[in-house]
C-alpha cells in the first residue's frame, strides 16, 4: 500500500510539472524544485517517468489498483447467490466498492492523460458492473423485507391486531366489526376498525434498513443516485399500491368514475374516504420515515425516492376526488360530495407535512386545486337546486291544498345540508358568486354568504309556490295551500340550523305571512256566509223582515252545507294550526249565527215554522266546523 501511495504521489508531481511547464526546460525546472523540497521527489524517479502519454507506464500504479479491484469485485458480481446472505461477503464487497470509488476520485484530476483516461474508462466499466449487482442486491433485500413484513402482518391479523384488508366476502355487523360470512361457526379473530391514525408501520426490519442504507450510500457516492432511487421506488411503490388496494379502492380512471351508477359511486366514495385517511395518516408517513432512514444523509435522494413511491397512489386518490368534483351537479349528490370535500380538507395538514419537499410540491398543489374544485362543485349543486325549483312546473294542484312535494323536498334537503353548516359556510365564503341585491334586504346583505344563499333559495321556493297556488280556482283553497306550505317552511326552519342562519326577523315575517293567509281564507270562505246573517235595516214592515230572514236562513243552510262538504276534504297538516283555524272560524261564525236564530225564533210571523227553518243549532255548527281540514283519508296531520 505504501508503494502504491508513493506511486500516486510521484504521478501527481509529474502531472503538475507537465501541465505547468510550457516547454521541456520549464518542466525540468519544476521537477528540480520538487526534488529540492522533498527527498522522495528525486530527479531520477521523476525524470524516468516523464515519458510520452502513450506509454502505459504513466498509470502503472492505477492499473495495478484496478486489476486488484477487478479481481475482488468480479468474484462477487459472478456469485449465483445473494451476497448479503453472508455478512463477511457483503462487507468485503462494499469495501471493494469504496476502494474503487476512492481510486477513481484520486486519479480524476489526471484524466487528461491518455493512459490515465484509459484506465479510468476501465474503472468506470467495473463500477457499472458493481452498481448493477449492488442494485440487484438492493432490490432483493427490499423484496425479502416485504415478505417478512407480510408474514408478520398475517400473524398479527390472526391475533386480532390492526389490518387494512378489505374482503368482499366479509359482512359488517351492528357494531361495525367484520366477520367472515363463509364460516360463521368457526370464529376467526379479526381486525378492529381503524379509529386511531397515530400509527407508524415499520415495513422493513431494522437490519434490512441498515443494509439498504449502506448500499444507498455507495450508489450515491458513485453517482448512481437515480438508479438507486428507481430501484427503491419501484419496490416500495408496488407495496404501497397493494396496501391501498387491500382497502377496497379500485383503480379507476376519471371517465370510469363518472360513468358509475350513483349507488355504486356512493359505496366507492365510502371506500375512498377510508383509503385516503389510511394513506395520508399512516401509509405515506411510514413511507417517508422509511425513505429518510434508507437515504439518511442524502436528503435530495430521499425526497426524490419518496415522491416516486407515493406519486402513483396519490394521483389515484386525487383523480377519484377530481372525478367526483367535475361530475354531475344533481342535488342528491351534495352530501357525498361534502364527504369528499371534508375528507380532503381535513387531510390538508397531512399533505403539507408529508409532501413538504420540492419534488412533492406538485402533488401538494394538485390536492389544493382539487379541494377547491370540490368547493366549486358544492356551489354548483346549490345552483342546480335553484334551477330545479325554478323549473318545477305548476302542473296539477295538490289535493286539498296540502303540502307540495317540492316544499317537503327542499326543506328537508336544506335541513340535512345545514348539518354540515361549518363546511358550507367555508364553501360559500370562498365563493365570489353575487346574489341579486334586489332579492335581499339591507340586513341580509351584511349576513354570511351561507345565510344569503339560504335566504335566496327560500325566496325562490316561495315564488314557485305562489305560482303553483294560482292553479286553484277557489281563492280560499289557494290561501290554505300557501298557509300549509308556509307553516311547514317555518317549522322546518325553527327545527334546524336554518333558524340561526335566517334569523328571528325572518321567522317573524313568515309567521305573519301564515297568519295573513289564514285571514285571507276566512274572508274568502266565511265572510259571504256571515253576510247572509246580517239583517237589512232598511226593511220596516215585520212581514218583509220575516220574509227576508226566511230567505237568509235558507241561504245560510245551503252555503254552510256546501262549505262544510267541500272543506272537510281540505287539508291542514299541522294539528295546532288546524285547531286554531277551527276556533277562529267558530268565533267568527257562532256569535252571528246565535244572534240571527235568536231573533228568528222571536218573530211571531214565523211562528212554529222555526224548527223547520233552523236546520242547525249552534252545537251542530261547531261540530261541523270541527270536521273541517281533515282530508279525505284523515292522515294529513302527519308531517315528514
Amino acid at each position: 500500500m505504501a508503494e502504491n501511495g508513493e506511486e500516486k504521489l510521484l504521478a501527481v508531481a509529474r502531472h503538475i510539472a507537465k501541465t505547468l511547464g510550457q516547454n521541456d526546460t520549464m518542466a525540468d525546472d519544476i521537477l528540480q524544485i520538487f526534488s529540492n523540497f522533498d527527498g522522495r521527489f528525486s530527479r531520477e524517479k521523476l525524470s524516468e517517468k516523464m515519458v510520452d502519454d502513450n506509454n502505459p507506464r504513466g498509470c502503472a500504479a492505477l492499473e495495478r489498483a484496478i486489476n486488484s479491484l477487478d479481481r475482488q469485485i468480479s468474484q462477487y458480481v459472478a456469485l449465483d447467490h445473494p451476497i448479503w446472505a453472508h455478512t463477511a461477503d457483503s462487507s468485503a464487497f462494499l469495501d471493494a466498492i469504496d476502494d474503487l470509488i476512492r481510486t477513481m476520485r484520486d486519479w480524476e484530476p489526471m484524466a487528461a492523460e491518455k493512459s490515465v483516461s484509459a484506465c479510468l474508462v476501465r474503472a468506470d466499466d467495473l463500477m457499472h458492473q458493481a452498481m448493477f449487482r449492488v442494485g440487484d442486491e438492493f432490490r432483493s433485500l427490499m423484496d425479502r423485507g416485504v415478505e417478512s413484513f407480510e408474514l408478520n402482518r398475517s400473524n398479527h391479523e390472526s391475533t386480532g391486531n390492526l389490518s387494512f384488508d378489505s374482503d368482499d366476502d366479509n359482512e359488517e355487523n351492528e357494531d361495525g366489526l367484520l366477520h367472515n360470512g363463509a364460516d360463521l361457526d368457526h370464529q376467526i379473530p379479526v381486525a378492529q376498525p381503524v379509529t386511531d391514525y397515530d400509527i407508524v408501520i415499520d415495513a422493513l426490519p431494522s437490519g434490512t434498513v441498515s443494509d439498504l442504507h449502506e448500499i444507498a450510500k455507495r450508489m450515491v457516492a458513485a453517482g448512481f443516485v437515480k438508479e438507486c432511487s428507481h430501484v427503491y421506488s419501484t419496490c416500495r411503490r408496488e407495496f404501497l399500491e397493494e396496501s391501498i388496494s387491500r382497502l377496497g379502492l379500485q383503480k379507476l380512471s376519471i371517465d370510469e368514475v363518472q360513468k358509475m351508477p350513483w349507488q355504486e359511486l356512493e359505496d366507492e366514495i365510502e371506500r375512498w374516504i377510508k383509503a385516503a385517511n389510511v394513506a395520508l395518516r399512516i401509509l405515506f408517513p411510514s413511507e417517508r420515515r422509511l425513505c429518510d432512514r434508507v437515504f439518511f444523509g442524502f436528503s435530495s435522494a430521499a425526497d426524490l425516492s419518496f415522491m416516486e413511491v407515493c406519486r402513483g397512489s396519490t394521483i389515484q386518490l386525487l383523480n377519484f376526488a377530481d372525478a367526483v368534483a367535475i361530475g354531475s351537479r344533481s342535488p342528491e349528490r351534495l352530501f357525498k360530495v361534502l364527504d369528499v370535500f371534508e375528507t380532503l380538507r381535513d387531510l390538508m395538514p397531512e399533505f403539507d407535512s408529508v409532501f413538504s419537499d420540492q419534488y412533492c410540491l406538485v402533488l401538494r398543489n394538485e390536492a389544493v386545486t382539487i379541494w377547491k374544485r370540490l368547493g366549486e362543485a358544492i356551489r354548483g349543486i346549490f345552483m342546480e337546486l335553484e334551477n330545479l325549483i325554478r323549473r318545477d312546473p305548476a302542473k296539477a294542484a295538490v289535493p286539498g291544498g296540502g303540502l307540495h312535494p317540492i316544499t317537503r323536498y327542499v326543506m328537508n334537503y336544506l335541513r340535512a345540508a345545514c348539518r354540515s353548516r361549518q363546511t358550507l359556510e367555508q364553501v360559500f365564503d370562498e365563493s365570489n358568486a353575487v346574489v341579486p341585491s334586489n332579492k335581499l334586504d339591507d340586513r341580509r346583505a351584511s349576513s354570511s354568504s351561507m345565510s344569503v344563499q339560504m335566504a335566496w333559495i327560500m325566496e325562490l321556493l316561495e315564488s314557485n309556490l305562489e305560482m303553483k297556488s294560482k292553479i286553484y280556482r277557489d281563492s280560499a283553497l289557494c290561501s290554505v295551500f300557501m298557509m300549509n306550505n308556509g307553516r311547514y317552511i317555518v317549522q322546518k326552519v325553527k327545527d334546524s340550523e336554518l333558524e340561526s342562519l335566517l334569523g328571528d326577523d325572518w321567522i317573524r315575517k313568515h309567521n305573519a305571512k301564515v297568519r295573513q293567509y289564514c285571514t285571507n281564507y276566512q274572508r274568502s270562505s266565511w265572510n259571504k256566509i256571515i253576510g247572509t246573517l246580517k239583517l237589512d235595516n232598511s226593511l220596516l214592515a215585520s212581514n218583509a223582515i220575516a220574509k227576508s230572514m226566511k230567505e237568509k236562513i235558507k241561504s245560510f243552510n245551503t252555503q254552510f252545507e256546501d262549505v262544510c262538504k267541500t272543506q272537510s276534504s281540505w287539508i291542514v297538516f299541522d294539528e295546532q294550526l288546524r285547531e286554531e283555524m277551527r276556533i277562529s272560524v267558530s268565533r267568527l261564525l257562532l256569535p252571528a249565527y246565535r244572534n240571527f236564530i235568536g231573533r228568528l225564533q222571536c218573530m211571531p210571523e214565523i211562528g212554529r215554522n222555526t224548527d223547520r227553518l233552523i236546520r242547525y243549532n249552534p252545537e251542530d255548527i261547531e261540530a261541523r266546523i270541527n270536521e273541517l281540514f281533515e282530508g279525505n283519508n284523515g292522515s294529513s296531520g302527519v308531517r315528514k
